[in-house]
């Protein structure tokens, strides 16, 4: 009967997770009152015929998913809004980041106005204040005004998805703190746990020397990663150990030990306390407690929360007196996960945890006790978890570490079982005996540190950073059976072919084109440029997108994952227009990604890695394709940099492309002559549309087939400019914008016409894109 029980779990949790996440996969969400008479119809379904309880799960689970995505859809700020001033009073949650430049920081909106009439916007607004703000303390109140908008991401190959992390992390909008006299503290929140986790944060800060030391204990204390930069996590990446910096499950479950050997303590005192509270219900009480508080101050983070779940469940039992399996407890984990929280599939995090710890339940079997057990649990674990979890990373992050296996076997005892009780003692001792942290604290930075240069070391290894093309569903899904076959218990035959079912992740998605053929991507890089040019055997990237002062990189954000994920493992030639900020600032990461690229610049004396001058004549061919430099003329600097901007003509057998950069319509005749007799060039439109640029004659001369803008959602200078779109309307040139379709991919073929193959806002269609 038990065994029909754990089963039930089981079944349940699968059954719910593959309703919750078909409805993940939809472009559009139904009507709400639709899903309420589907999920009523699914209860019926269940009581009436028992047996088909798999289906009534399944079909709730759609239900809940929907309902649950809708409701989060219609709490973001309504699209008539966008772009307005809004005075808002509300709380800053978790822990602000104060920068060069600004502060970001969260708000939980209490009450918001517009124009003196309350909005009904609640939820929370990601928001940066930018000059020389005030302190902004966690869980501090405040009336601001504030410019809003909704949230908006960039769409590429490979890249990161900024809106459904919004919506998974329930950020309503997103803006930034206008100059206004009314703008004033509130006073502080009365109970909080966050103003707790900045307090302990700064007593490490305070007690640990080394500032990259205490940057790694606040990280593994208090969940606090905003002293670790991306150095630090690239580090981290390249050994597989991101799950450790943060405060991950196993902390949490030390959290837990702890309270149990606390528990302990009152027994040993008086030993006949046992007969009026026995001793298992307490110890799984205290347990729970521990792990809760050790998890506030982590900041719930999922793994975190997934981990409280299950030792929730074990203490349930325990207090019941009943045992409990390990699939049924992370069943039951999962159910009550998805019933707080569905969107939370929308999380890397949910993945990687719960598929994690299955793999590790499936795979590994108790062998006795004692060190020998132990050394084999942890051996083979580190085995099960790089292995298993090798698709998923490949999946959500384009990348994965072939070293991880070895680095966590290192760092997975020495975090868990050294730093994190050390930093546990500290945070205690910083709570009841400030005086007394140091000695822990500083105890636990010194290990940090040593284990620290180690992975520094470690990161620098072959495969470390192992990246591949873009990962399809079907190869996902087989990699994964894949990994569960090839750990099945010893006895089961071939299981070493599992291996092969990890072949089709090797498999490129996308064909080289053939001679005299050429692809293009115009990426999404919002206000800013960056196009991979690729032919059969070479590829060139012209700008890469822009650097901000808060660190944010364009160029290791989207251009050097697009490349990864198109394919593309090497590039020949990187030309930066001209040195522009939203042109060149990812230039210094893309050459990094790719030392062996020959560098040209319009502007090379401006650039921040060596480069050289990209002048008119210059010209080169590359399987049946031919690029040719139009401008600049000389590398004489002139008064207008934009004019210095590097203009390539791009021509296959079958088609060309003008690369423009921001010339001005001082230089447009000059390039459109230079131009020369064949098929009308696909034209990329100068200076992102401003109101200089694409002047009518220049329209008239080239006649382009088809025009792309590169600009950014809502941007401030209002590119592409109405004139200049009327002016393209008016000569009958299609015109495409990123910021509307996401990356633009075209094909030109060697016996064809040029052609759009994909707009990626229009490829990847889902309901919480904008």
């Amino acid at each position: 009967m038990a065994q029909v029980t754990r089963q039930g779990a089981v079944g349940v949790a699968l059954a719910l997770l593959a309703g919750v996440l078909a409805v993940q996969w939809w472009p559009a969400l139904p009507p709400r009152w639709s899903m309420f008479a589907l999920g009523v119809a699914a209860l019926a379904c269940g009581w009436r015929w028992p047996r088909m309880r798999w289906l009534a799960v399944l079909l709730l689970g759609v239900a809940w998913g929907a309902w649950r995505g809708s409701l989060a859809m219609d709490a973001r700020l309504p699209r008539t809004l966008e772009g307005r001033d809004f005075a808002v009073v509300g709380k800053v949650v978790d822990l602000p980041q104060a920068r060069v430049h600004d502060t970001a920081f969260q708000l939980r909106v209490e009450r918001a106005s517009l124009d003196g009439r309350d909005i009904p916007l609640r939820g929370l607004l990601r928001l940066a204040w930018y000059g020389d703000p005030p302190t902004l303390a966690p869980c501090s109140r405040w009336r601001l005004t504030l410019r809003l908008k909704r949230p908006r991401g960039m769409l590429d190959p490979g890249g990161a998805d900024g809106e459904r992390t919004a919506l998974e992390r329930g950020i309503v909008a997103v803006g930034y703190v206008r100059e206004d006299h009314a703008n004033a503290s509130l006073g502080d929140a009365a109970l909080c746990v966050d103003r707790l986790r900045g307090r302990l944060a700064d007593g490490i800060a305070a007690r640990v020397a080394d500032p990259h030391d205490a940057s790694l204990l606040r990280a593994f204390g208090v969940g606090d990663t905003r002293g670790l930069d991306q150095d630090d996590w690239d580090v981290a990446r390249a050994n597989g150990v991101s799950h450790l910096i943060a405060i991950s499950g196993f902390h949490v479950g030390m959290a837990a030990v702890f309270g149990v050997l606390l528990a302990r303590l009152p027994y040993m005192l008086w030993p006949g306390l046992a007969l009026r509270w026995p001793r298992p219900p307490a110890q799984a009480a205290t347990a729970l407690v521990a792990a809760f508080a050790y998890g506030a101050l982590a900041g719930f983070g999922l793994p975190t929360v997934r981990t409280l779940l299950m030792i929730a469940v074990v203490a349930l039992a325990r207090c019941r007196r009943r045992r409990v399996g390990g699939a049924h407890v992370l069943a039951l984990a999962m159910v009550a996960m998805l019933l707080f929280d569905p969107l939370a599939v929308l999380s890397a995090g949910f993945w990687l945890s719960f598929v994690g710890v299955a793999f590790l339940m499936l795979c590994l079997d108790a062998r006795g006790r004692g060190w020998r057990a132990f050394l084999h649990e942890l051996t083979a674990g580190q085995l099960v978890m790089t292995v298993s979890l090798l698709p998923l990373g490949l999946w959500f992050f384009g990348q994965a570490s072939l070293v991880g296996a070895l680095s966590n076997l290192v760092a997975v005892p020495v975090v868990s079982f050294a730093i994190v009780p050390c930093v546990l003692a500290g945070l205690l001792l910083l709570m009841l005996c400030p005086p007394l942290a140091a000695l822990p604290l500083r105890l636990a930075g010194s290990i940090a540190h040593a284990q620290w240069w180690l992975l520094q070391r470690m990161a620098g290894w072959p495969g470390a950073h192992w990246f591949l093309p873009v990962v399809q569903p079907w190869a996902l899904l087989l990699a994964m059976l894949g990994a569960l076959w090839l750990f099945l218990p010893r006895g089961v035959p071939a299981r070493a072919l599992g291996l092969l079912l990890f072949l089709p992740l090797l498999w490129p998605s996308l064909s080289p084109p053939p001679h005299g053929a050429f692809r293009v991507w115009v990426l999404d890089v919002g206000q800013g440029l960056s196009v991979l040019v690729r032919t059969r055997h070479h590829v060139l990237v012209y700008d890469a997108g822009a650097r901000y002062p808060s660190g944010f990189d364009l160029g290791e954000a989207v251009v050097t994952p697009s490349l990864h994920a198109l394919g593309i493992g090497r590039v020949d030639v990187l030309m930066i227009s001209h040195a522009d900020n939203d042109h060149a600032g990812g230039a210094a990461a893309v050459a990094a990604a790719f030392p062996g690229a020959r560098r040209y610049a319009g502007e090379p004396e401006k650039m921040a890695v060596p480069m050289a001058p990209c002048l008119a004549g210059q010209s080169w061919t590359w399987d049946g394709v031919r690029f040719r430099v139009l401008n600049p003329p000389s590398a004489r600097p002139d008064r207008h940099d934009n004019d210095r901007s590097c203009v390539v003509l791009v021509q296959g057998t079958g088609g060309r492309l003008l690369l423009t950069g921001d010339i001005s319509r001082r230089v447009e005749p000059r390039v459109a002559a230079a131009v020369g007799p064949g098929p009308p060039p696909v034209l990329l439109v100068p200076h992102h549309g401003s109101a200089t640029s694409s002047g009518a004659g220049f329209i008239a001369t080239l006649r382009p087939p088809l025009a792309i803008v590169s600009a950014g959602w809502r941007n401030r200078f209002g590119h592409p400019r109405p004139q200049v779109v009327r002016r393209y309307a008016e000569a009958g040139v299609p015109l495409l914008n990123t910021a509307e379709a996401g990356a633009v991919e075209l094909a030109f073929p060697a016996a064809a016409p040029p052609r759009v193959v994909a707009r990626w806002r229009r490829r990847q269609a889902r309901y919480w894109r904008e």
